[in-house]
């Protein structure tokens, strides 16, 4: 005799709110916050294609089309901010994301508990600083009158005589990287080390059992394991190749190094507030938004055609 199933009747939207009605009031201020910051200044976006006149409002002020637009291809500087953004994001991305990925690995070998507390507090604390105190310490270290580096290296006689980094053009790509590497390392570990705490540990007593070493174990249990969520990662950090941090960059570059340091973020803050030029860098700014949703749609793409099960969406 067959027997048949029978699918369990769905409750109402209504029945379930007041059911869990404790944990929807949680969501609420998550909930404000999106509509609020994310989904209201939306309404911005049509700037961007108008004359904006603050005294007239943005419904005020007449249709300029495709102008601002045009007129940021045409700039030699947007060029300039655009490859310092796309060759700063994928030096981060090359860079970091990987020195990532590695240091989580290297945490887990850790067998000595006290140490491994240790480690990870010293790592994780950098995060918790503003970029501002962090670009004051960075100066001060870089400093050519009283600065650590200096000192050593010229005590050490690499240097001649003590050099100025943050005026350096050529220096800034290392300012940047290593020390957002210091500040955010130890911080983006955290999501590795909790999906790595999910392997089962049975995995690992079969490959002792069967002879394999630290580094075997590594490569074929620990680091498998955790590429759906390496991929995930790649994948949302594809959608920030478009926008290096503000606050990195304000707080870090000079004057002298607006040639390799200025980005679309410093130069929207510049042109926008500074020159009160609002519809040019809205225009930006929709470029900048429309290329990063391009770019994280196409890494999922490709994610969801070479495997199915590391897609994001």
């Amino acid at each position: 005799m067959t027997q048949l199933s029978v699918k369990p009747r769905k409750e109402p939207l209504l029945v379930r709110m007041k059911r869990f009605s404790a944990f929807y009031l949680f969501l609420l201020i998550p909930l404000a916050q999106v509509i609020i910051f994310n989904y209201m200044p939306m309404y911005g976006i049509q700037i961007a294609f108008k004359d904006y006149k603050m005294r007239r409002g943005i419904n005020g002020s007449s249709w300029a089309g495709l102008e601002h637009f045009q007129k940021m291809f045409s700039d030699t500087t947007f060029y300039q901010v655009l490859g310092n953004t796309l060759r700063l994001s994928l030096e981060s991305t090359l860079i970091i994301f990987p020195a990532t990925v590695i240091f989580a690995l290297m945490m887990n070998e850790l067998r000595a508990g006290k140490f491994k507390r240790v480690t990870q507090t010293i790592t994780y604390l950098p995060h918790f600083l503003s970029w501002v105190v962090v670009g004051g310490f960075v100066t001060q270290v870089l400093s050519p009158t009283n600065g650590v580096l200096n000192f050593l290296l010229v005590k050490l006689g690499i240097l001649d005589q003590p050099v100025y980094f943050m005026i350096e053009p050529s220096a800034f790509d290392a300012i940047y990287i290593l020390s957002s590497m210091w500040k955010e390392l130890g911080w983006g570990v955290i999501i590795y080390l909790a999906t790595i705490s999910g392997i089962d540990p049975t995995l690992y007593e079969a490959a002792s059992i069967d002879g394999a070493g630290r580094f075997k174990k590594v490569r074929h249990i620990t680091f498998p394991s955790i590429l759906p969520t390496v991929t995930t990662m790649l994948i949302l950090q594809m959608g920030t190749i478009m926008s290096v941090g503000f606050d990195p960059i304000f707080n870090l570059y000079t004057p002298g190094t607006y040639s390799t340091a200025d980005v679309i973020s410093t130069y929207v803050y510049r042109r926008g507030l500074l020159d009160t030029k609002y519809d040019y860098t809205t225009a930006i700014g929709l470029f900048q938004n429309v290329v990063s949703l391009t770019l994280v749609l196409l890494s999922n793409w490709i994610a969801r055609k070479a495997t199915p099960d590391y897609r994001i969406f």
